[in-house]
């Protein structure tokens, strides 16, 4: 069985040799690299397991590295690294596609136990069903269309943009019409991960898509379950 490939991003050089060091004991294999720029043509020319981030970084900043990896379709597995402790910081590093989260100073045995969590939901983690609509890759609900080669969203004439987060969160409630998903699985199926955080980042989102595709139209589409979840449907 090959060993775990993970790539370290980190710019201070002794924190880098102690979590390499920690992987390589674990039976990871691994390598580090100390700027951003560097960083993000190793994650493109190379295949990875997992991608250890930190988001302070010369050259190219840790959250525009995941930004121009997601953009170019990249989906491995981010953790970021970061001395940044502010909510705004952690909810921009998630919205961009980070799938998990841990600020310095951290215990090695967190960020191990992090580390296994991304490649076990890797490894376990199933495309939801695609119901679709109309073709193999356009999900409509009303006059909402999602295409999803394009990623182009409409709701009646209007042209919608969606952040990265946004775009997934609508398309697995769209997979899931007229049925009720708790926190839990909105988390699991758009985060992908066991998520560590407050759940309440699922309500946070939903208030973000409902702006933009729900409050300036006369049909809601989005809906509450108090005590429940949300629920997509006509």
């Amino acid at each position: 069985m090959e060993k775990p490939r993970i790539l370290i991003i980190e710019d201070e050089v002794k924190i880098a040799r102690v979590i390499q060091l920690e992987l390589k004991h674990e039976g990871y294999e691994s390598e580090t690299i100390d700027n951003g720029l560097d960083g993000y043509q190793l994650c493109q020319e190379q295949n990875w397991d997992l991608i250890l981030l930190d988001v302070m970084l010369p050259g190219l900043s840790g959250l525009e590295v995941l930004r121009r990896l997601r953009t170019s379709g990249n989906m491995t597995p981010v953790i970021l690294l970061t001395a940044r402790d502010s909510v705004h910081d952690k909810v921009s590093g998630l919205d961009l596609g980070a799938n998990d989260y841990v600020t310095k100073p951290f215990q090695i045995e967190e960020l191990l136990a992090r580390i296994r969590t991304c490649l076990r939901m890797k490894a376990q983690l199933q495309p939801a069903p695609t119901i679709p609509v109309d073709s193999g890759d356009v999900w409509t609900m009303a006059d909402l269309s999602v295409h999803d080669k394009s990623r182009a969203v409409k709701r009646g004439d209007h042209d919608i943009e969606l952040t990265p987060r946004e775009y997934d969160l609508l398309v697995f409630m769209l997979k899931h019409p007229n049925q009720v998903m708790n926190r839990e699985q909105i988390l699991t199926n758009v985060w992908g991960f066991d998520y560590f955080g407050d759940t309440n980042v699922v309500d946070v989102y939903i208030r973000y898509l409902r702006k933009k595709i729900d409050h300036q139209f006369d049909k809601q589409l989005i809906h509450t379950i108090r005590g429940v979840g949300y629920v997509m449907k006509e």
